[in-house]
C-alpha cells in the first residue's frame, strides 16, 4: 500500500470516528467539541463535520450542533428489509416464544462485542431488556459465550492476548489451554447455559448460528428469571432454542446455495 493510500485509510477512518461519539447519554455535539476531540487540525475537523452531514450521517439541529442524520434511519430500514441473518429468522423467533413463552433475541458479533440484530418479545416480557441495537460484552452471557465458543482458532488467537482479563473475570479461563476447554465444552454441548450474568437469577439459554464452516454468524437465545418463572423446563428450552439455531442455519445455507 502507498503512503498516499494509507494516509487516505488513516482520513477516513478519523472522520468515521467522530460517529462513534455519539451515544445514548451523549446523543448532542457541537462543533467545537468534536473538534476537541478528534484532536486533528480546524479546517480538518470542519470538513470531516461538512462531509458527514452532507452524506445524512449527520443533522444539524442547533447552530454548531449535531446529532446523528436521518440515513441512519433509512439505512436500519433497509438492513430490517435486506440483513440475511434477520431474513432467516423470521418466525423462527415468535415460534420460540410460543414454544418457552419468553422473549427470544437475535444476535451476531460485532467486533469484541455481541449486537442484537433482532428481537420476539412474549406478552409479559420486560420492555427494558438485551434489544435491537445494543451491546453485550463478548464474554459474558450465553448468547456472547455460545459466538465466542464457535469463532474461527485464528480469532480467538488474536482476543485473547488483549483481553486476557476480561476473558479470566468472566470465568472462561486463566490460560489460554483453559481458555480453549471451556469454549470446547460449550461447542461439544452445542449451547450455552448461564446464571446471573447480568441480573441476578435470570437464566439465559443460546445456540449457535453456523456457516458450513461451522464458524459462528450469531446466536439464538432466550431468558428467564427462575424465581418468577419456576415452570420453564430447561431441557425443554435447550432443545428448542438449539432448534431455533439449526433452522435460522439451514435457511442460510439454502440462500447461499441458490
Amino acid at each position: 500500500m502507498t503512503v498516499t493510500a494509507t494516509q487516505g485509510s488513516a482520513s477516513l477512518a478519523k472522520m468515521l470516528s467522530i460517529l462513534e461519539l455519539f451515544t445514548e447519554a451523549e446523543p448532542v455535539w457541537s462543533t467545537a467539541d468534536i473538534l476537541e476531540a478528534l484532536e486533528t487540525s480546524r479546517s480538518t475537523g470542519y470538513r470531516y463535520i461538512k462531509t458527514l452531514h452532507e452524506a445524512g450521517l449527520l443533522d444539524a439541529v442547533y447552530s454548531g450542533q449535531y446529532t446523528l442524520g436521518p440515513r441512519i434511519i433509512e439505512m436500519d430500514l433497509q438492513m430490517r428489509l435486506t440483513d440475511p441473518l434477520l431474513l432467516a429468522s423470521h418466525g423462527v423467533l415468535e415460534d420460540l416464544v410460543d414454544k418457552i413463552g419468553h422473549s427470544a433475541l437475535l444476535c451476531t458479533a460485532f467486533r469484541d462485542s455481541v449486537l442484537c440484530v433482532g428481537e420476539c418479545r412474549a406478552p409479559q416480557g420486560p420492555a427494558n431488556r438485551f434489544s435491537r441495537g445494543q451491546r453485550r460484552p463478548l464474554f459474558q452471557g450465553a448468547i456472547s459465550k455460545v459466538i465466542l465458543a464457535h469463532l474461527p482458532h485464528h480469532r480467538l488467537k488474536a482476543i485473547y492476548p488483549r483481553q486476557r482479563t476480561e476473558i479470566e473475570n468472566a470465568g472462561l479461563g486463566d490460560s489460554w489451554s483453559s481458555f480453549r476447554a471451556n469454549l470446547g465444552k460449550i461447542k461439544k454441548d452445542g449451547y450455552a447455559l448461564t446464571v446471573g450474568e447480568f441480573n441476578p437469577g435470570v437464566i439465559g439459554v443460546a445456540a449457535p448460528i453456523l456457516t458450513d464452516q461451522k464458524t459462528a454468524l450469531g446466536s439464538v437465545g432466550v431468558a428467564w428469571d427462575e424465581k418468577q418463572r419456576r415452570d420453564v423446563d430447561v431441557e425443554h428450552a435447550v432443545l428448542a432454542i438449539k432448534q431455533a439455531a439449526t433452522t435460522i442455519s439451514e435457511r442460510l445455507l439454502e440462500k447461499q446455495r441458490s
